[in-house]
């Protein structure tokens, strides 16, 4: 992937001895020592991330940690202190007012939490009220607005009011407003918080739905880990303005940065997040073009499994071998496998959660295999990864 943002040393001190609090910070002061010695808040500490193209990249922690400062630091709402902003190769921090307008007008969209609506402008109008500030004539701005309403389901309520419209589709109208300006990047802050954990879910399902068309970078700030955990391909941590730990939902849930961070993922259902990929192991097979019975068995004897998977030369599976056929064939004196294989091996992806295989999983007589988009084998599950996982074990071996 292509790095999109990068983000580098960025802080916001808030308060007057701003340059006394810098020194103090660089030589090593505690937040609450400089806010003691000079009255300044350090909001942001040295912040480092990489946010790639197309990622939803959300910034995450509770009330006070930074997040919402970092967001908006990052399209100059706030200015920082110190630091860099790299935004397809230029600094944000370097832009002047009219470059920073541009920026924001075609670079970074944001929506807000609170949906930030016009109550006197049709549910149209607020959709087409960033074109309408950027000059696009009404009938090119009506056609994208109308646009970005119906990719997120609001058809058809183009002449209604805010005050009409549920919560989550205020929010809506908030959202098709940031799209019909086409941005390269969606800034969303703490976007769905506001809304009833029915409407939260549905935003979130359409947000992953319109993400898989789009293809956006979406930098999104959220206080819910299980929020967090749904939506984000890398998720950043933050606590006191610091950067705790920076990883794919798995890593955070497999490997902890700190106490703090174990602190935050020990209430967390693991079998919604965590993916076949994550508790697969190795498996142990034969190709049924160039290998026969003997080392079929052979191989049984020296892992001590009573079966194993048959694949191609494509390393595309073609089915399982059990051991009682493959002495068979031996005492036959037959080389073919093709014979005693069995097809009814059952089979997940890659990005299969843990819940949606658990059932298989516990009545299968056999691991279920792992296949990739090209039906490759690339791993096979037991019930024993899944168990050690749910208890946060981490550490099986990936193929």
């Amino acid at each position: 992937m292509t790095t999109k943002v990068e983000v580098k040393n960025l802080t916001k001190i808030f308060g007057k001895r701003v340059n006394k609090a810098k020194k103090l910070l660089a030589d090593g002061a505690s937040k609450a020592d400089i806010l003691k010695e000079t009255g300044a808040t350090i909001g942001v500490d040295r912040a480092n991330f990489t946010v790639e193209d197309g990622e939803i990249f959300v910034i995450m922690g509770l009330s006070g940690s930074g997040k919402s400062t970092t967001i908006r630091m990052l399209n100059r709402l706030i200015d920082p202190t110190s630091g860099q902003v790299i935004l397809d190769g230029k600094d944000v921090m370097d832009m002047n007012k009219d470059e920073l307008r541009e920026m924001r007008r075609h670079k970074m969209s944001m929506v807000f939490q609170n949906f930030a609506l016009l109550p006197n402008r049709t549910v149209l109008e607020n959709a087409e009220y960033g074109l309408e500030i950027q000059g696009v004539d009404k009938a090119t701005r009506q056609q994208k607005a109308s646009e970005a309403l119906e990719m997120v389901g609001l058809t058809g309520y183009n002449d209604q009011y805010p005050t009409q419209l549920s919560g989550g589709m205020q929010q809506r109208v908030g959202l098709a407003r940031a799209l019909a300006n086409d941005p390269e990047i969606l800034l969303m802050d703490e976007a769905f918080s506001a809304l009833d954990p029915l409407n939260r879910k549905e935003m979130q399902n359409e947000l992953l739905d319109l993400q898989e068309n789009m293809q956006k970078t979406i930098i999104f700030i959220s206080h819910d880990l299980n929020e967090a955990l749904r939506i984000g391909d890398h998720i950043m941590i933050m606590r006191d303005g610091e950067i705790v730990q920076i990883g794919s939902p798995e890593d955070i849930l497999t490997h902890p940065a700190n106490d703090y961070v174990e602190r935050f993922i020990e209430d967390v259902d693991r079998s919604k997040v965590l993916t076949a990929s994550k508790v697969m192991i190795r498996p142990v097979t034969v190709n049924i073009e160039k290998d026969g019975p003997r080392l079929a068995l052979r191989r049984m004897r020296e892992n001590e499994i009573s079966s194993l998977y048959v694949i191609d030369n494509k390393h595309q599976m073609v089915g399982l071998i059990d051991s009682a056929d493959v002495i068979q064939l031996i005492k036959d004196n037959n080389r073919s496998l093709s014979g005693i294989l069995k097809h009814d091996v059952p089979t997940v992806e890659l990005d299969t959660p843990l819940k949606e295989m658990m059932d298989e999983a516990s009545h299968s007589p056999v691991p279920i295999a792992v296949l990739d988009d090209k039906q490759r084998l690339r791993g096979i599950i037991i019930r024993g990864a899944i168990l050690d996982a749910l208890n946060g074990n981490g550490g099986v071996e990936h193929v």
